[in-house]
């Protein structure tokens, strides 16, 4: 059985020879559930140089239970989440519908794409399962004169349809079109106005970084940055290089620094902080990097805290994780079940494995750990 590892679990290729003082401190963070605080944070970067330091492990199966709602004859369409992709243009179709698709795989009941007018036919052949709008314009098609009001217009046509859904992703296939960036600026503030979740991913973070106003200080924002995206997130926060020695405590500071939005930094171990705490999923995946795991990764996560801010908001006594973070629950429960995903499609298709046989796997990954009755 593929173990799933979170909140503050570590890679188990490094060995370390803790102290006694550093197992007091690792014992006293397993119990809180994590890397909680300020003062906490200084005891492990004292006690601790690098993530295998740490040496905790948590079940993800427990947390990927308790917040995946059980299947219910007597809901209706709708009640079981759904989520909105913005993103997908000329150049790119496949990342907005890896993340879209997979938000339906794994449960929700409805899951929509808005992208430019190129992007749309082809999106739409991927899948009928898709709902998809054809309303994000580039520089390239609008004279400059039309700008103001075709932004007015864009705008105006997803914020109709903003109050319906349970989270958005913003990024995937969006391209860097100056014109597109904008309008998508305006899409994100309605969303904050509105209190509905975003996970910001691919080109939304090249606009993130950029702005970070965007996110600072909206707690239900996650951002997932890959390598090269955290590198660049963390020299414009930061000032400074990305650590890997004080990996987590520097990650603690990064997000603390945008004011507590959740980040998820993608690696051969995932780390996630909203600035209280550090988690981390570590469990093994795949080693075939074929393109496209970060958009269901994405889409994963969205879904997984639409459910986890459902469930807190209406079981939180029965749950016993009221003060938890859903936007943190969601990340660790998306990133396991990718890495476990991603296993079972490796383990039958080797060096042939591709993200849609991932995608196919999220199914059966997510039934061996809830099943449906």
């Amino acid at each position: 059985m593929c173990p799933l590892h979170t909140f503050s679990s570590v890679a188990r290729s490094h060995n370390f020879a803790a102290s006694a003082v550093s197992r007091r401190h690792q014992f006293l963070i397993r119990s809180l559930g994590g890397v909680r605080g300020s003062a906490s944070s200084r005891r492990m970067a004292a006690g601790v140089t690098n993530l295998s330091s740490l040496g905790l492990e948590a079940d993800a199966g427990s947390i990927l239970k308790r917040i995946t709602p059980p299947l219910d004859s007597g809901l209706h369409k709708g009640q079981a989440g759904k989520i909105a992709v913005i993103g997908g243009c000329r150049e790119y179709t496949g990342a907005p519908y890896f993340a879209a698709i997979s938000a339906l795989k794994i449960g929700a009941d409805l899951s929509h794409v808005f992208c430019t007018k190129d992007a749309a036919p082809v999106i739409k052949s991927y899948s009928p399962e898709l709902i998809v709008h054809p309303v994000l314009e580039e520089s390239y098609s609008i004279r400059e004169d039309e700008k103001a009001s075709v932004s007015s217009l864009v705008v105006a046509e997803v914020k109709k349809w903003m109050e319906r859904f349970d989270c958005l992703v913003v990024g995937p296939g969006l391209g860097r079109d100056a014109f597109l960036m904008d309008c998508i600026s305006e899409i994100m503030r309605h969303a904050r106005q509105s209190n509905i979740p975003i996970v910001v991913d691919g080109d939304g973070l090249f606009l993130v970084t950029n702005n970070l106003g965007l996110i600072a200080g909206y707690s239900l924002a996650v951002l997932t940055p890959n390598v090269n995206e955290y590198k660049r997130l963390v020299e414009k926060v930061l000032g400074r290089n990305a650590d890997d020695q004080d990996a987590a405590e520097q990650l603690l500071s990064l997000s603390r620094s945008v004011g507590g939005a959740t980040i998820l930094r993608k690696g051969n171990a995932d780390l996630i902080s909203d600035g209280e705490t550090v988690s981390v999923v570590s469990a093994f995946g795949s080693p075939r990097r074929c393109g496209g795991q970060g958009d269901i990764l994405s889409g994963s996560v969205a879904v997984f805290s639409s459910w986890a801010r459902q469930q807190i908001s209406e079981h939180s006594e029965r749950l016993n994780f009221s003060s938890s973070n859903p936007m943190v629950l969601g990340c660790i429960a998306g990133s396991a079940l990718l890495r476990k995903a991603a296993s079972l499609a490796f383990a039958e298709n080797k060096r042939a494995t591709l993200t849609t046989d991932i995608i196919e796997s999220l199914g059966a990954s997510l039934e061996e750990i809830c099943p449906a009755k």
